[in-house]
């Protein structure tokens, strides 16, 4: 509490000012953004959360980006590439006089050093596993083999990087949109001891250096985190900020009340009892986009109650998505009968599950719980915030209602809620997962068994032989067939229950232009400028 009163101080709510910080932020060049969370680190290989990937589309950037409206591929880093005829062999040329911030140069062996790097196996990087579609880097993620060299990775100079793929992967250059593929200034990383080791401090303040078009300036934890325009930054004349300046307000009241008094250009989400005063209002800063995402609760397969199938597919059954996003949300979201969304990659859901509380109550009855009676105590997960804490109350009350369960509520902020997930040292969590590239497989490859994403102790043989005959098959239309078996099977054998699909809204200064994240969240913060330079 002292730490939030001390935020509120620091930002002058409450107290006179003479200029509101939108106002001078406008003036100076300086956006001002909740992003909803301290971040617990800033390493592309080793963070998961969608509070850190937008911190890192300011400061790294990568071969390629993607249009958030068009989804176009374009060329970043990377000025252009040739693929092989037989679309295994992509080989990238990389811009003139690429540096550091620092000025050191950025070169191939960067990307060759990184992704050895993410993919050795003493650094566990939670992405690694993205990578075994390169040749060879199965085999060296994994320990069979200890030669880089044998990875299908090479600088053939210092601007011309080639990547050898294991069999064609038509969603390649999107997938290395994704942080994880952006190379990292590796004369740090070494000179810090996090070659092999996570939370080394080359990505703190004083230390990290960017290859994006900010780079990182300032990081007072639980306060704010400061970038700045990147001068040696390739395309450094398209950046319109001098700075953002990113803060972690978790709670949605008090960032709503800062956009109202004049301390936030752009919001993280809206409290879901104010979106409708927002909809009414005339010439509103609420922002609703699409977004290709889910809203979900993941159970831990390996702890009584949920060890039993029957059990988690009676409380999926038992929810009641429309209540959810019509009396809750009330953000266009939709209700999630799948966990891959539709429209990702033209992906739709051969089968999906809805509220059908007969077959629930049949199913818990069957599993030892007539009516609820004998089932144990079990806590409902949640990161710290009061929407996440709603859905969460609401689900308590159907399940209380509809199945005669009586479960218990707990919340953690967001770092400690992500040792949770690591550890499974929860019964069943709040969770999200929202596209940063476009192909639905990145939402399915995450319960393969071992992956680090998991974090539900599920592991299916079947699974994951479907999952590798979609990675090998060529064909369109029969890869889809192999995805919507693979999303049946999560929600047939309820590992996950689907709740919702995102949309992503917030309320922003209407000065503010370029700001365009479309359905895949990107943040392209380069093209962002405000309507008034220059004026009070």
């Amino acid at each position: 509490m002292a730490g939030l009163v001390g935020l509120l101080l620091w930002l002058g709510i409450g107290c006179a000012r003479s200029e509101r910080q939108v106002d001078s932020g406008i003036r100076e060049g300086i956006l001002y953004i909740n992003n909803g969370a301290e971040v617990p680190d800033l390493d592309p290989h080793t963070v998961t959360g969608m509070p850190e990937f937008r911190i890192m589309d300011a400061i790294f950037e990568g071969l390629v980006e993607q249009n958030p409206d068009t989804r176009e591929i374009l060329p970043a880093l990377a000025k252009k590439w040739e693929v092989s005829e037989d679309q295994q062999t992509y080989t990238f040329h990389l811009r003139a006089g690429l540096t550091w911030s620092d000025g050191v140069p950025l070169t191939a062996s960067d990307f060759v050093r990184s992704y050895e790097r993410t993919l050795h196996p003493e650094l566990v990087a939670d992405y690694a596993y993205l990578f075994e579609i390169i040749e060879g880097a199965a085999a060296y993620r994994q320990g069979g083999e200890s030669d880089f060299a044998k990875v299908g990775v090479k600088a053939l100079d210092e601007r011309t990087l080639e990547i050898r793929l294991e069999h064609p992967v038509p969603y390649f250059l999107t997938l290395m949109t994704y942080p994880c593929w952006r190379p990292l200034p590796m004369h740090l990383v070494e000179e810090h001891d996090g070659l092999r080791r996570r939370g080394a401090r080359w990505t703190r303040e004083g230390n990290l250096v960017s290859s994006g078009p900010f780079v990182m300036t300032r990081w007072e934890p639980n306060r704010v985190l400061m970038v700045e325009k990147n001068q040696r930054y390739w395309d450094a004349e398209t950046v319109a900020l001098n700075a953002i300046h990113f803060l972690p307000v978790e709670s949605l009241d008090t960032e709503e009340r800062m956009f109202r008094s004049g301390q936030l250009h752009i919001t993280n989400v809206v409290p879901n009892s104010k979106i409708q005063g927002y909809r009414e209002m005339a010439d509103t800063p609420l922002r609703i986009d699409p977004q290709l995402g889910t809203y979900f609760y993941r159970f831990n397969v390996t702890r009584p109650p949920f060890d039993d199938a029957r059990v988690r597919r009676a409380f999926s059954l038992a929810i009641d998505r429309e209540i959810i996003v019509e009396r809750i949300t009330r953000a266009g979201q939709s209700p999630a009968g799948s966990f891959a969304p539709p429209g990702a990659g033209g992906f739709e859901p051969a089968s999906t599950v809805a509220l059908d509380l007969e077959e629930a109550r049949r199913l818990m009855a069957e599993a030892g719980f007539p009516e609820g009676k004998g089932f144990p105590d079990v806590e409902i997960l949640y990161n710290t915030s009061e929407s996440h804490r709603t859905i969460a109350e609401a689900l308590q009350q159907m399940w209380n209602t509809g199945l005669g369960v009586s479960l218990s509520l707990y919340n953690q902020e967001w770092k400690v809620f992500l040792d949770s997930l690591d550890t499974l040292d929860f019964s069943m969590a709040r969770s999200g997962w929202v596209a940063v590239y476009d192909d639905p497989n990145q939402f399915l490859e995450i319960f393969t068994s071992g992956n680090p994403n998991n974090h539900t102790g599920w592991a299916s043989p079947e699974y994951d032989r479907l999952h590798a005959a979609s990675m090998a098959e060529g064909d369109p239309i029969r890869r889809m067939q192999l995805l919507q078996q693979l999303d049946s099977m999560l929600t047939e054998q309820a590992i996950v229950a689907p709740i919702y699909h995102y949309t992503n809204f917030y309320l922003i200064d209407p000065r503010v232009r370029g700001w365009n994240p479309g359905p895949l969240d990107k943040r392209r913060y380069k093209y962002v400028y405000f309507d008034e330079p220059g004026e009070g």
